[in-house]
C-alpha cells in the first residue's frame, strides 16, 4: 500500500525534490527519486528505470545524503530512500539508542519485501534490476535481508558490518538477535551478487578487520570472486572515522554510481 506522506522535503535541493515523491510504502516512509519524474506531472506513465533501495545510518534520516540520488538520477538511476523504524518521519527516541540498534536493523529486515512490492505497484522501478544498500544500520539491514531468497541483483554498503561478533564490546550488540543476524555465520545460502564494500581504516565504531574477514568469506561464497570489491579509505576526517567519508565523500558517492552503472549492465 502507499500513501502520501504529509511531509514536504523542503531541503532537498529544487533538482533533487522536482524527481521526488514523498510517499509510505506500506507503513515506510519513503523519497522515491526517478530520473523522469516530473512533480508538475505526478500521474505521468514513467519508463522503467534501474534502482537502488538504501537505508541510513542510527540517528539519521532518509533525507541525510541527497548527494546520492543526484548522482545516481545523471547516471538513469532510481533510487528509494527509507527511514529505519524510529527514524525520520517515524521518530521514536528509544528506537535510536545504541543497545537498541539491533532491533531496529531486525524490524527493517522484516519490512524490506512489502516496501519493494509497493515500488512495483508505482510502476517506472525495473523489478530485474534492484540493488539494495545502507550505511551502518543501514547496512546491517540490507545484509539481513539477502540471507534468504531475495529479488536483488547487487549490494551497496558503507562502514558497516557483516560480523556482527566483531561488536560485541560494545553496548548494541544484542547476543540474541546478532544469532538470527550475523551475515559471516549464515552464508551458506548465500547467492552470488555485485557487492560493493566501502569503508574506513580507522573506524573506530564498526572495526575495518572485521569487515575484510567479512569480504574474505563472501568471496568464498561468490562467482567469480571478483564481483566483491572493497575499497578502503584513510584519514578521512568524518567523525569517529565512521559517519560517512569525509573529505572523499564525493569520490565514494562517485565510486557507488559507478558500481551500480557496471552491476546493472549499463555502460
Amino acid at each position: 500500500m502507499c500513501a502520501a506522506v504529509p511531509e514536504l522535503s523542503i531541503h532537498l535541493p529544487s533538482s533533487l525534490r522536482e524527481r521526488t515523491r514523498c510517499i509510505d510504502l506500506a507503513g515506510v516512509p519513503a523519497l522515491v527519486v526517478h530520473p523522469a519524474f516530473d512533480a508538475a506531472s505526478p500521474s505521468a506513465a514513467l519508463p522503467e528505470v534501474p534502482w537502488l533501495l538504501w537505508m541510513h545510518g542510527r540517528t539519521a534520516s532518509k533525507e541525510i545524503d541527497p548527494g546520492r540520488a543526484l548522482r545516481l538520477i545523471r547516471a538513469g538511476i532510481g533510487s528509494v530512500l527509507l527511514d529505519l523504524p524510529g527514524h525520520g518521519a517515524r521518530t521514536d527516541a528509544l528506537l535510536q539508542l545504541e543497545r537498541n540498534a539491533f532491533r531496529v536493523v531486525e524490524a527493517m529486515v522484516s519490512e524490506i519485501d512489502e516496501v519493494v512490492a509497493s515500488v512495483a505497484a508505482l510502476g517506472g522501478f525495473d523489478q530485474s534490476r534492484i540493488a539494495i544498500g545502507g550505511m551502518s544500520a543501514g547496512g546491517m539491514a540490507a545484509l539481513g535481508r539477502l540471507l534468504t531468497s531475495h529479488p536483488f541483483c547487487a549490494c551497496s554498503l558503507e562502514c558497516t558490518s557483516g560480523d556482527l561478533d566483531s561488536l560485541r564490546e560494545r553496548e548494541i550488540f544484542d547476543a540474541s538477535r546478532a544469532a538470527r543476524l550475523n551475515p559471516i555465520t549464515q552464508l551458506s545460502a548465500w547467492r552470488s551478487i555485485s557487492v560493493q564494500v566501502l569503508h574506513n581504516v580507522g573506524d573506530a565504531l564498526v572495526p575495518i578487520e572485521a569487515q575484510r574477514r567479512f569480504v574474505a568469506a563472501l568471496r568464498e561464497r561468490t562467482t567469480p570472486a571478483e564481483l566483491v570489491e572493497m575499497h578502503e579509505f584513510t584519514n578521512t576526517g568524518a567523525p569517529s572515522e565512521h559517519a560517512g567519508f569525509g573529505k572523499f565523500g564525493a569520490e565514494a558517492k562517485d565510486l557507488q554510481t559507478a558500481f551500480l552503472v557496471r552491476a546493472f549492465g549499463m555502460h
